[in-house]
């Protein structure tokens, strides 16, 4: 056998070898609509490929121990997905005055490739340093919504939507529709102008309670984000009462197939080109404006966030499930902005996170998934500042509110550390306040915990 054989021997079974070495992780970032998903995916890059030095991440192991060496975007496998826009999400924080990035309006996917000095096992026999390939995934909030209804049926889905909709934060954002549909024959024959009609109305009232009611779990999502269905058929349906005698190529009918269609060629295939081969995820929940929405939208996000969370699979971890069917065997929960209260109030954003997903974490524990929660800021907002008063120390932020122009400092309410009940609820509320991001003229950016997040979601994969 002549040596070029050999090596070329060699290096197929170098290339094998390495797809069994966990060098390729697929990260599941999610949350509910203005939960934060595109300023964290930023900031993760940006901290990774800019700021990766001992003193701002101190907690991530690999850059401590010096053994990180760069990070950087490489082409992606998904040619047919739209790069995520990091850049332009960049130039928004960093203009002046600064800005949030732009919510998300379709599928987007960015590849990091991560080169560091593995300190043992076989990596070790590759050389010097090693790579592990991220694979980041960012997609609307609203489109996530539609994964529950996979599991209903026409009837049951409108039961839901007529029951939540009668609800006091919706019920008055949604009266031209429940007006409407109060005069519609669900058993008249099929008249399209009519049913286009009730479409645009549901449309509408979906739009006015995400504007003026902040709701999260609002179906079907294409209606607030078409993205390419916009304008299409299959979009123009919505709940109604079922007739009591029903006939044949009734408007109930019409609507039932269509839901059934948009379940079939929208939201399947969404869940299963992207929802079924994830490695880690993050959970990002927003509880500081959930608390201050409300009793009804904070108990309908915690609702919608535990619901979310059975249509990941997920288990303990080995070689094979890697190569051929990977399943979620880390998984972090995160309550987000968390900069935006008093250092001494993120333990109470962390126990609050947990009393919500506490019996979902406590099966997958049980299952061998590693479930952690905590409270950070991937993209810093305010400083903490303390202001003594009356002999006593406050822990308050400074920051410029959103939409504002002078600056503040505020001190935030102590969040409940448990889930309250209606009774339970406070009469003045939770009357947190949104901040703009802070300015950082020489374009690094402030994080809380991001590097305690990424040693627990890369830590294990670095070694």
């Amino acid at each position: 056998m002549s040596y070029s054989r050999l090596d070329k021997l060699k290096d197929r079974a170098k290339k094998t070898l390495k797809r069994t070495l966990d060098s390729h992780i697929t990260l599941a970032v999610t949350g509910l609509s203005g939960s934060g998903k595109t300023a964290f995916i930023t900031a993760l890059v940006h901290q990774l490929s800019e700021q990766a030095s001992e003193q701002n991440m101190p907690f991530f192991r690999v850059v401590r121990e010096g053994r990180h060496i760069a990070t950087q975007p490489v082409p992606q496998k998904a040619l047919n997905i739209p790069t995520f826009a990091y850049r332009q999400a960049m130039a928004a924080l960093n203009q002046q005055p600064p800005a949030w990035p732009e919510s998300t309006q379709r599928i987007n996917t960015l590849r990091l490739a991560m080169r560091y000095r593995p300190k043992q096992g076989l990596r070790t026999q590759f050389g010097d340093s090693a790579t592990l390939t991220i694979d980041l995934i960012d997609y609307p909030g609203e489109w996530l919504m539609d994964l529950p209804m996979l599991n209903m049926d026409y009837p049951t889905w409108c039961e839901r939507q007529l029951t939540m909709l009668n609800k006091a934060a919706r019920s008055e954002h949604a009266q031209n529709f429940m007006t409407a549909l109060h005069e519609f024959d669900a058993n008249a024959e099929v008249d399209e102008v009519r049913l286009k009609e009730l479409s645009e109305l549901y449309k509408q009232a979906l739009v006015n309670i995400k504007a003026h009611a902040h709701a999260a779990n609002l179906q079907p999502g294409r209606m607030l984000i078409p993205g390419e269905l916009e304008g299409a058929p299959l979009l123009s349906f919505f709940p109604c009462h079922a007739p009591q005698q029903g006939g044949q190529h009734t408007q109930y009918q019409q609507l039932e197939a269509r839901f059934e269609a948009y379940k079939a060629q929208v939201v399947k295939p969404f869940y299963k080109d992207y929802f079924c081969h994830f490695d880690r995820q993050v959970v990002l929940v927003d509880l500081l404006r959930a608390l201050k929405l409300g009793p009804d939208i904070f108990d309908e996000q915690a609702e919608a966030i535990t619901e979310l969370l059975s249509f990941f699979d997920y288990g303990k971890s080995n070689v094979l499930r890697r190569l051929f069917s990977p399943n979620i065997d880390k998984l972090l929960f995160i309550a987000n902005k968390a900069d935006q209260v008093g250092a001494n109030y993120h333990q109470d954003l962390a126990l609050l996170l947990h009393d919500i997903v506490k019996e979902k974490a406590n099966s997958l524990t049980f299952s061998g998934v590693e479930v952690d929660t905590m409270a950070m800021a991937a993209v810093c907002a305010t400083q903490g500042k303390q202001v003594v008063e009356k002999g006593q120390s406050l822990h308050c932020v400074y920051g410029k509110p959103l939409h504002e122009s002078q600056w503040l400092t505020y001190l935030p309410p102590q969040p409940p550390r448990h889930r309250l009940t209606a009774q339970q609820w406070p009469q003045q509320g939770f009357d947190y306040i949104d901040f703009a991001p802070w300015p950082h003229s020489d374009g690094r950016l402030r994080h809380m915990r991001m590097d305690h997040a990424l040693e627990f979601l890369l830590g294990d994969k670095l070694t």
